[in-house]
């Protein structure tokens, strides 16, 4: 038998010995989280760079997940197990090498320059809170690791190739994605120009929906569709979370408003002829115009 969540809510060992209550590993995942984004908060203060505390998230949440995933058994891992926590930190470090390339090079973040004009002058002290809320709700997401890793099915199905092939591509897709709008903004020479060219004509923030499409690939590793895993269905809540964070809390809202600003008519434009969140084909009615967002 391989590593598994039983009915109770402990972690089984290979042979079924039991190990750490899912409760265990869950609060040290939750303390870990919670103690990395206070130190993002000291970072971003030290440097004036609020940019910093993505670069803080996307390495604790992936430390977490890895964690999440092979742990919580003393016992060798499954190939399952091994798989999910390898993509984990694939997503991870590539996600913040590029954001460190980019807090490094460029000036805030325009979704925390927002902030800081709504937040004033409690800034600070709000984006602290705000910050621990995040470290809870990333708990959250690293239960769908957890549960995509310890599936109990024994051998490769076709749910978990998939799973690998979604987590790859979209990977892939927002690396992608990453590289257009840098291209773009580094070719455009006037003032307003909106990036449309590539996978941003098809969608204005095509790297969030990849990585909306990361955590979309852990519920295809733990579900099992023969009900033998009933703990699996809950990996969804991860791509949900994900979903409801970037189109209506911390990533398309305050983007949007600020590109409004400072983009104006052009970016309307690009409002009413591209989707703004899943891909699909530019509306023709719309009239053209010299297209940055994301």
């Amino acid at each position: 038998m391989v590593a598994a969540i039983t009915p109770d809510g402990r972690i089984l060992s290979q042979g079924g010995r039991e190990a750490k209550p899912v409760l265990v590993v869950g609060l040290s995942v939750v303390v870990g989280l919670m103690a990395a984004m206070a130190v993002a908060w000291l970072v971003q203060r030290a440097t004036g760079n609020v940019g910093w505390v993505d670069v803080v998230w996307s390495l604790a949440t992936g430390l977490a997940g890895c964690i999440a995933a092979l742990g919580g058994a003393g016992h060798q891992p499954s190939p399952r197990q091994i798989v999910v926590a390898v993509l984990v930190a694939s997503w991870s470090l590539g996600l913040a090498g590029h954001l460190v390339r980019r807090v490094s090079a460029s000036e805030e973040d325009a979704r925390y320059r927002v902030l800081r004009e709504t937040w004033a002058p409690r800034f600070q002290s709000r984006l602290f809170w705000f910050l621990e809320i995040q470290a809870l709700v990333s708990a959250l997401l690293v239960v769908s690791i957890l549960l995509a890793g310890h599936n109990p099915a024994p051998h490769w199905r076709l749910l978990d190739v998939a799973g690998v092939v979604v987590l790859i591509g979209a990977i892939a897709g927002e690396r992608i994605a990453d590289r257009q709008l840098t291209r773009f903004k580094a070719a455009a020479r006037s003032h307003g120009a909106v990036c449309d060219v590539g996978l941003w004509a098809w969608s204005r923030h095509p790297n969030y929906f990849f990585e909306w499409l990361v955590w979309l690939a852990y519920p295809l590793f733990a579900v099992d569709l023969d009900g033998g895993y009933p703990w699996g269905w809950l990996a969804f809540l991860g791509p949900v979370l994900m979903y409801l964070l970037l189109v209506y809390v911390s990533g398309i809202p305050p983007l949007e408003q600020h590109m409004l600003r400072s983009r104006g008519a052009a970016f309307a434009a690009y409002q009413r002829r591209t989707s703004a969140f899943f891909p699909w084909p530019p509306s023709a009615a719309a009239a053209d115009a010299p297209s940055e967002a994301g």
